[in-house]
């Protein structure tokens, strides 16, 4: 079972003006890995708060999976790429291209996503776009890679392969 974290970005959600539909959605979609949310918060677009968030959720919770979802965009309040470039300790760049490749055929605008996934120190953390359409396509891109990426995370050392066709 793995635990993991939902974090919705939203100056609007987090001032009472917008309902968090997309952060449910995310917690919906990947109890098949099998997951567990133990954690589901709305903050601000604020970069020190995320970076608090991020932090504890990786350095003191020890979850194995943070989701976050909003702020991607390239709006000056759109953080959350930057702000999880900064607290990675190795990037991913394969996840974030795929979800925009993919994105592109449902949506242009999906190429201006900036979303990162990023790993600190055992912990995944995976941006998602914050609308929950945008939500619903690109973890159902994830949920294939991310049993596989957890485990290689926790230190499986078993022969990664091709996938079986």
């Amino acid at each position: 079972m793995f635990s993991v974290g939902v974090l919705t970005l939203s100056d609007k959600g987090a001032a009472g003006q917008r309902d968090d539909r997309s952060g449910p959605l995310l917690a919906q979609w990947i109890a098949p890995l099998p997951a567990q949310v133990v954690i589901q918060e709305m903050i601000a677009d604020d970069p020190v708060a995320l970076r608090e968030r991020l932090v504890d959720y990786c350095d003191r919770r020890g979850l194995d999976l943070v989701l976050t979802t909003g702020g991607t965009g390239v709006a000056p309040r759109d953080i959350t790429p930057d702000v999880t470039r900064d607290v990675s300790d190795r990037l991913i760049p394969g996840l974030g291209e795929m979800m925009r490749m993919e994105g592109y055929r449902h949506n242009p605008r999906a190429v201006l996503s900036r979303a990162v996934a990023g790993i600190r120190g055992r912990t995944l953390i995976v941006n998602l776009p914050g609308s929950p359409r945008a939500v619903q396509e690109n973890i159902a891109l994830l949920l294939p890679l991310l049993s596989h990426t957890l485990e290689k995370i926790r230190g499986d050392e078993a022969d990664c392969g091709a996938p079986p066709i």
